[in-house]
């Protein structure tokens, strides 16, 4: 099985693990599958972190070093996943969030997420 984790979810892991649910979290935690941050996230980061509306210690390359460090794949934007995000429905009008939507999609991904909107999707997800 293949996991997209939302980006909240990559930020809990790496601050407050506490805050994933027990499933989320032995997901997360298992190097035996394969589990992925989406660059989408990283943008979404580095937008927040330079605006400082969000705070993460060492910045952005801090963020890469900690999604390698976890065995983390870091997964690119393909014209593939813009061509679903086409197509999607507008449950949810967060440009970032519908990316990783259209991205697990294409990439037959559950995403890992606490995000009742991203659940409107016919996406698998788990929390």
């Amino acid at each position: 099985m293949k996991y997209l984790l939302d980006t909240h979810t990559a930020l809990w892991f790496f601050e407050e693990p506490g805050k994933l649910s027990k499933t989320a979290l032995r997901i997360v935690r298992d190097q035996a599958v394969e589990r992925c941050v989406s660059i989408a996230s990283a943008w979404e980061l580095a937008i927040k972190i330079g605006t400082n509306k969000l705070r993460f210690e060492g910045g952005m390359p801090e963020f890469f070093r900690v999604v390698e460090k976890n065995g983390f794949g870091l997964l690119a934007i393909t014209a593939e996943h813009i061509e679903r995000l086409e197509s999607l429905p507008l449950h949810h009008r967060d440009p970032f969030d519908r990316i990783l939507i259209a991205s697990a999609m294409a990439e037959n991904m559950s995403l890992i997420t606490a995000d009742g909107n991203i659940q409107k999707y016919d996406v698998p997800w788990i929390w």
